[in-house]
């Protein structure tokens, strides 16, 4: 499967955005789907997973309460919807596609990568 994220942009803080990253192929609701980020100087982090079916999910604790990921499996589309955006959330955003539907916030567990859409929060 092929990834791509779009979505990312220059944001004041505590303002929103939201993320897609659109699947290739017919088999995107056979995958359990991830957001991933990573900012300068450090290394790549969970965001938060989303089961294939949508029925679960799993959100890192710095973004609890401000993220929501979900997915369309009609439009093969996973979503990130980002609120009360801070500047620690800068990064650039990778949305991910494993083939195992647990232990989803280890970044070996992801099979398929996007090319990743940049977040600046900055006023």
């Amino acid at each position: 499967v092929q990834l791509q994220a779009s979505g990312g942009g220059l944001v004041q803080p505590g303002g929103s955005l939201r993320l897609s990253c659109v699947a290739s192929g017919r088999t995107f609701s056979s995958y359990s789907m991830g957001w991933f980020r990573q900012a300068p100087g450090k290394e790549r982090e969970f965001v938060a997973a989303i089961s294939w079916s949508g029925g679960r999910t799993d959100d890192a604790d710095s973004v609890k309460g401000r993220f929501t990921i979900s997915r369309d499996n009609a439009k093969n589309t996973l979503y990130l919807q980002m609120n009360s955006l801070k500047p620690e959330d800068t990064a650039v955003y990778y949305c991910a596609a494993s083939y195992y539907p647990s232990y989803l916030y280890q970044l070996g567990k992801y099979n398929y990568w996007g090319q990743g859409t940049q977040v600046t929060v900055s006023s």
